[in-house]
């Protein structure tokens, strides 16, 4: 089955590591294409060509103000994606209460261990 094109569908932008350091970037505000160049690091191209995609599938937002356009995230379209991911939330959080009930068991076997070897002393 194909994919859907890159520019049609937020789950496909998303998945390319680069456009998510974008969003990860401008989940802190709002910021101009120099300012994501000079916090990523990355050549101008690279960060327009990843902006155009985001905004195209509307998950960023730009404005004009004065020569500089400004980026920020679109919260209403990210929303779908947050929903999706939500339905997973019981399996990761039943994952991390499993692993810490047994940490605490393992902690306090070590403990008991412990406690009996220092009175067989």
């Amino acid at each position: 089955m194909p994919r859907a094109p890159t520019n049609l569908d937020p789950f496909n932008a998303v998945a390319e590591p680069k456009r998510l350091r974008v969003l990860e970037t401008l989940a802190h505000g709002e910021m101009p294409v120099n300012g994501l160049v000079h916090h990523l690091g990355w050549p101008q191209p690279m960060i327009s060509k990843h902006l155009g995609v985001l905004k195209e599938v509307g998950l960023v937002a730009m404005r004009q103000k004065g020569r500089q356009r400004l980026y920020r995230l679109n919260g209403q379209r990210l929303k779908s994606i947050h929903d999706w991911a939500k339905m997973f939330e019981r399996f990761w959080t039943g994952q991390l209460d499993r692993n810490k009930e047994r940490a605490e068991r393992k902690a306090r076997e070590q403990a008991e261990k412990s406690q009996k070897k220092g009175e067989s002393l």
